[in-house]
């Protein structure tokens, strides 16, 4: 098979994929979350099976899950702010509390109009961080709603997006590297003016003539490790095909791999990178 014809195919069944994704039914926003900050920027409605977070000048604003989670599966799906979205951050993320907090991270970093998203994914064990991925998507994340799941198991952490993996942190304790294994975490999200850094290193700043910026939620769902079959939550691997999407994200779609980053890391990459 060709590469294009390869890519065709893979898009497709992707597609596929995420209509599945997207057609299960969704948890309810008023029973799984706190709207924590940002007063009336941070909406829920549609009966609970919609929420919005909003960004103007003055605030950002964001949400919590009531619950707590130690390994599982969460997926919620997203459109972000559309059109001009420079300076703005909308992230999305795992995290336990203190200063050896553990922590997994989607964050959307907005663009100019016309300019991609960059997806920035982060793994943070016992409060240290530095392990930035950063990848374009293959689809316009404004347009529709999409798929972004985080499956945490002892063996490793899988980033999808509408059920493609984009990036697996495997659990490498028996090479001394910290796993997140111990501290629960909960769910949050927020939408918040980043425009020092968050667009080309921050030289490009919010257009709050655009304001207010909404980004919106739809479609949660969670499942703890009791709620996968024993054989499929024990499974250490992607399986051949969820392997070979991996390869074509990390290939097509990754701009950036702290474990590739020699200049950073002049005393030597870190232990999970080699």
């Amino acid at each position: 098979m060709g590469t294009s014809s390869f890519h065709q195919t893979l898009l497709i069944s992707m597609a596929v994929l995420a209509t599945m994704v997207g057609s299960a039914v969704g948890g309810n926003f008023y029973q799984d979350f706190d709207l924590t900050w940002g007063g009336q920027r941070a909406k829920i409605f549609g009966g609970g099976q919609m929420l919005t977070l909003s960004l103007d000048k003055t605030s950002g604003s964001g949400f919590q899950s009531k619950k707590e989670y130690l390994f599982g599966r969460i997926d919620m799906q997203l459109k972000l702010v559309a059109g001009n979205s420079a300076g703005t951050v909308t992230a999305y993320y795992l995290s336990s509390q203190g200063p050896t907090h553990d922590e997994i991270d989607f964050e959307f970093l907005g663009n100019v109009s016309g300019d991609p998203y960059i997806l920035h994914t982060n793994v943070f064990t016992q409060g240290k961080g530095n392990r930035e991925q950063q990848f374009y998507l293959w689809f316009d994340p404004t347009k529709n709603f999409h798929t972004y799941s985080i499956i945490w198991k002892p063996q490793h952490i899988t980033f999808l997006v509408d059920n493609t993996p984009i990036r697996v942190f495997n659990n490498g304790e028996n090479r001394g590297i910290p796993f997140p294994k111990n501290q629960a975490m909960r769910i949050y999200s927020s939408l918040w003016n980043a425009d020092d850094w968050a667009t080309r290193g921050g030289l490009v700043k919010a257009d709050w003539s655009k304001a207010p910026f909404t980004a919106y939620y739809r479609n949660f769902q969670s499942r703890s490790s009791g709620e996968f079959g024993n054989g499929d939550w024990q499974s250490n691997a992607l399986d051949a095909s969820a392997r070979r999407r991996l390869r074509w994200v990390q290939k097509n779609f990754m701009i950036y791999n702290y474990c590739t980053d020699f200049k950073r890391f002049p005393q030597g990459l870190p232990t999970e990178c080699k």
